[in-house]
């Protein structure tokens, strides 16, 4: 089960986080800004590889006893970070691909809006309801 979903800027700043679990909101906080550093390793060793392949998928960035956490860049650099429950072993590799497809689509259609600023926090209430069906579908 997704427990924990985080879009981060390019400078490395939250503009949006959701976990699940309210009262560990602050270690899910703290998963996905230390997964941080995996991404920026991960994206450095791809260098050009990853303009030429237009990968975006990173994979498992690392995991820890009771979660798993996955990584995703866009050709912008904005990052998204799911922190997933590890006990969900039914939950495969192409899933966690397609969850981060279906959220950068989603994050698109934020972009899209003309009343949302670039770098602001997002507040849209489609993309909370699309990523809380993502949260609760993979339950």
């Amino acid at each position: 089960m997704a427990v924990c979903v985080a879009v981060i800027a390019k400078e490395n700043y939250p503009l949006y986080i959701r976990s699940s679990p309210t009262e560990n909101e602050l270690k899910f906080h703290y998963m996905v800004h230390t997964s941080l550093d995996v991404v920026d390793e991960k994206i450095s060793a791809m260098g050009k590889a990853l303009v030429d392949q237009r990968e975006l998928y990173l994979g498992l960035l690392y995991p820890t006893e009771d979660h798993k956490v996955y990584g995703y860049v866009t050709n912008s650099k904005v990052k998204f970070v799911m922190v997933v429950d590890s006990s969900n072993t039914a939950l495969r590799d192409n899933e966690i691909r397609s969850m981060f497809r279906k959220l950068h689509s989603s994050y698109t259609d934020v972009m899209c809006n003309p009343f949302y600023n670039p770098g602001d926090r997002i507040q849209s209430r489609a993309f909370d309801s699309m990523v809380t069906s993502m949260m609760v579908q993979v339950c």
